[in-house]
């Protein structure tokens, strides 16, 4: 903050010399004119010519005096016509948000430069990120801008200010969370659910694909993935050490990755890595329609020895739907899809805690998959229906765009229950296989359930 005091133009005795002198000089020329002319027959005429030319010029000084000394700066030095209506406001209404990210030069005056052309079209700037580099700094900002201002315009304007390697997109009101705060809520959600790794790097880096390599096959052979502890980042791409083994890869070929985000990145695997595995406790019971309670929560590989003895009690035709190839392969699958390294799991138990059914939400890249199992005794009793609904509003939770389910087309129960999203769908043959996808831009499927509000707030 300045004060009115500090703000006021210094003082200077020199140039109240400089002044005066010239105040004297003028006497002097003028005293030395009037005694040459005045004694001509035109004198007196000539007098008043020359006063009023005096006073128009000394008016004009003032004037002009006036207007620079409170001009900002840069105004009289760029010569550019203000914008028209400039000093109108815009409403939230008349302005979209835009992400805009750049790298200029390490000098001072770099920054101020893409600052003033920004200004000249009425952008304000909500907030800035500064990414250093060896050469140079990647500037980072979230701009609301006059709603008939172009991207092309944009990206034009900071390309003449200096900017260079200048990508744009679209924002919404989520980016006005300044960063701190949303590092610290993906720190948060990461330390209460292991699920949450892949989808806090996402929400952290943007548009990204992020791959989760195991270490051993689900064959259980050595399948060669690697990181070491630090991790590698190569432009495009970053590889962090994955905690549970194997490692993670994340690519964004649309923009490099900076030094900054690939630190902020490796905070998180690292916060993970020191916590350990780890699924939020909570549970939901409900009735079923003959009057039995069933209980559904979270799973994870603590549950692999139940998992296990559902599957022999399923039926080859059951197993054979659920996992489309060999019904030996799938035991070994289950320790894949207990992980929350690969997404979350939901297990339904009876009263006398027997397992009668899982529901798998699987992060595919940037993509999201939903897969149900149900034993074959408890089919046809709406606990699928359940399982669905609440994987998919996990899914909306999470931010995710579309879920997919593989199938076959007569397996009618599970064509039943995505139609009973109430969801946009698009169905899909593959090589004699059904891919139902629901599109989850639509209103959401449901509130989410009382125990995972529980574990959202830590309770």
């Amino acid at each position: 903050m300045t004060s009115a005091k500090s703000a006021r133009r210094p003082h200077h005795w020199r140039r109240d010399l400089i002044e005066l002198a010239a105040l004297f000089t003028a006497v002097a020329v003028a005293d030395a004119i009037a005694n040459l002319i005045g004694h001509q027959p035109d004198g007196p005429y000539l007098l008043i010519a020359s006063a009023v030319a005096l006073v128009a010029t000394a008016a004009f000084h003032t004037w002009w005096a006036r207007r620079h000394s409170h001009a900002p700066p840069g105004a009289a030095d760029d010569g550019a016509a203000p914008d028209a209506g400039a000093g109108a406001s815009l409403t939230v209404e008349d302005t979209v948000l835009w992400r805009v990210r750049t790298t200029v030069r390490d000098a001072p005056g770099s920054l101020a430069a893409l600052c003033i052309a920004l200004a000249r079209f009425r952008v304000d700037i909500l907030t800035l990120q500064t990414h250093p580099l060896a050469d140079g700094t990647v500037d980072e900002f979230l701009l609301r801008a006059p709603a008939t201002l172009q991207a092309q315009e944009i990206t034009r304007e900071i390309s003449a200010a200096g900017g260079s390697s200048t990508w744009i997109e679209r924002a919404d009101a989520h980016d006005l969370v300044d960063t701190p705060t949303r590092v610290l809520g993906l720190a948060t959600r990461t330390a209460l659910d292991a699920a949450e790794l892949p989808l806090a790097l996402r929400q952290l880096l943007g548009r990204c694909t992020i791959h989760s390599l195991p270490a051993v096959s689900i064959t259980g052979r050595p399948t060669g993935e690697s990181a070491p502890v630090e991790g590698v980042l190569e432009e495009t791409t970053m590889r962090l050490r994955d905690p549970s083994g194997g490692v993670i890869t994340v690519e964004r070929p649309h923009l490099p990755f900076t030094p900054t985000e690939f630190a902020r990145a490796r905070a998180l695997v690292e916060l993970d890595a020191r916590l350990g595995p780890r699924v939020p406790r909570g549970e939901a019971v409900l009735t079923l329609p003959e009057g039995n309670e069933i209980t559904v929560r979270r799973a994870d590989r603590g549950d692999l020895a139940a998992a296990r003895a559902m599957h022999d009690r399923c039926s080859e035709r059951t197993l054979g739907l659920r996992y489309h190839g060999p019904v030996r392969d799938a035991d070994r699958y289950l320790d894949h899809l207990l992980s929350p390294r690969f997404g979350r799991t939901l297990a339904v138990q009876t009263a006398s805690g027997k397992l009668v059914a899982l529901g798998h939400l699987l992060w595919d890249g940037d993509e999201t998959e939903v897969a149900l199992l149900v034993e074959d005794d408890w089919q046809r009793r709406g606990i699928g229906s359940e399982l669905l609904g609440r994987l998919v509003a996990l899914a909306v939770e999470a931010g995710c765009e579309s879920v997919y389910a593989v199938t076959q087309a007569h397996n009618t129960g599970m064509v039943a229950a995505m139609r009973g999203l109430e969801l946009p769908l698009d169905y899909q043959i593959e090589e004699g296989t059904l891919v139902v996808t629901a599109r989850l831009d639509a209103s959401p499927v449901r509130s989410l359930p009382p125990y995972e509000r529980a574990e959202q707030t830590g309770r």
